[in-house]
């Protein structure tokens, strides 16, 4: 069975992955000149990686973890210390961690948190327990129920002193969802509480040695064109064709530098793209049914990500980092996380900027200009002196529209993979499945959605 696909992220290329394991034909179709969507990367003129996202894999990503065994390259997740380590603006150039001990769950993160008398005091780390007692008991059923509460209405209705908001949960709404949280539904970090209490390994985090292109998306192309699968690039998506019944007939593919359109056919067609050019993209007639119709109350949040090179080190810490400014997300010095990025005399910052909404249309020197104040504060010793740290080159990557904004009652909207049009099928992390918009999210729809496809074909 041949099987269109449109988008060549990870969703896509996960679904294609798992039809071709299934005995299926998928051809991909990507828009782009570059493998992996939101998680794609870019060489410049030195020979040096910028990428879309700082990416950071999980151990609660069971997917994600057997995508890479499935593929042989556990080898290529360079796992780090299992801890999570904080800066503190009150002590600049200082950091505070939750250390996770060698115990089964939830005790190692019970013993982090009790461990850590920098940010919370005992009254604030037993109140913030005593408020997570529903979500562990209770499970996922609980987790989803509380979509109707932003994390901060949650906190206050848990009666958890503002403060545990303030110096934890600022930076971890951001690092998940680009938005402060106020804005981000409990659900969102509520389901990463659970993995990271309830799993050995949940919280620990890993880098990939090199670019996600090269060496995360790569692997499944060659996975999917090894057993008789497609994956074009250069081929955006210019109309869904439909038939007389309303079905696909055909994607029509913008034919580029002079070439002619093409329709290309299939027995199936399934839309990997995020969900807002997804919408600019459907049918007319098919906004009139339901399904398509919860789609207008899903949008993607801006972000933007920088790259900083210097002239000397900034910090030796081989891991991620919470910034806890104003400004910035989270950042690592890749040239200490990642292999390939890997340099002893110089530093190479990769740092998340959100929320970006009011930063999205700045200038990428006015961007910089912020990034560098914020570094300042973060590494006082490094700024100051005879010999300041010298900014070597830089590279802003924004997006105006990455994941799904997951504000309060958005679960409500996430729809199935399966959708009312009999050959057409949706696949991407704003799709309903357990995970968060996140890469676990996109590989388990894209697994999702070749197990609908396959299912439903085996019924006919």
């Amino acid at each position: 069975m041949r099987v269109a696909i449109a988008g060549a992220g990870l969703a896509g290329l996960s679904c294609a992955k798992y039809l071709t394991d299934m005995g299926h034909t998928p051809i991909v179709l990507e828009r782009r000149d570059v493998l992996g969507g939101k998680v794609a990367a870019w060489k410049d003129a030195d020979g040096d990686w910028y990428e879309t996202g700082l990416h950071i894999f999980f151990g609660a990503y069971p997917n994600m973890l057997q995508l890479f065994g499935e593929l042989g390259i556990e080898d290529r997740l360079q796992w780090k210390e299992h801890t999570m380590i904080f800066n503190q603006p009150e002590a600049p150039g200082t950091y505070s961690r939750f250390d996770f001990p060698d115990l089964p769950a939830p005790l190692n993160g019970v013993m982090a948190i009790l461990g850590n008398n920098d940010m919370l005091t005992w009254p604030e780390k037993i109140q913030f327990g005593i408020g997570l007692i529903p979500a562990m008991v209770q499970g996922q059923k609980y987790v989803e129920e509380m979509d109707k509460y932003s994390f901060s209405e949650w906190l206050k209705l848990k009666k958890i002193p503002h403060r545990v908001e303030k110096e934890v949960f600022i930076a971890m709404s951001k690092a998940l969802n680009f938005i402060n949280p106020e804005e981000i539904s409990a659900t969102i970090l509520l389901t990463a509480l659970n993995r990271f209490l309830q799993e050995k390994n949940g919280s620990k985090m890993a880098f990939l040695d090199g670019s996600p292109t090269e060496r995360l998306c790569q692997p499944i192309v060659d996975h999917i064109t090894d057993r008789g699968g497609e994956v074009r690039l250069n081929a955006p998506i210019k109309e869904f064709l439909l038939d007389e019944q309303g079905a696909v007939r055909g994607f029509e593919v913008r034919g580029i530098e002079g070439k002619p359109d093409e329709i290309l056919t299939a027995d199936i067609y399934v839309s990997a793209m995020p969900v807002d050019p997804l919408k600019v993209m459907l049918p007319k007639s098919w906004w009139e049914l339901e399904y398509f119709q919860q789609l207008k109350e899903l949008e993607g949040v801006p972000v933007i990500n920088v790259h900083l090179w210097f002239d000397c080190k900034l910090t030796d810490i081989d891991h991620l980092l919470f910034s806890r400014s104003p400004l910035l997300s989270v950042y690592a010095d890749m040239s200490n996380t990642c292999r390939e990025y890997a340099n002893p005399d110089r530093s190479m910052l990769e740092l998340v900027l959100a929320p970006a909404k009011d930063w999205i249309s700045k200038s990428d020197d006015e961007i910089v200009t912020a990034t560098l104040k914020e570094l300042e504060n973060l590494f006082p010793d490094r700024f100051c002196g005879n010999k300041p740290a010298k900014l070597i080159k830089y590279h802003v990557v924004k997006t105006p529209r990455s994941v799904y904004k997951a504000t309060p009652g958005r679960q409500n909207y996430r729809p199935s993979q399966i959708t009312p049009i009999p050959n057409f099928y949706l696949t991407g992390d704003y799709t309903m499945q357990r995970y968060l918009a996140s890469m676990e999210g996109a590989v388990l729809s894209g697994k999702l959605t070749a197990q609908a496809i396959a299912s439903r074909q085996s019924q006919n």
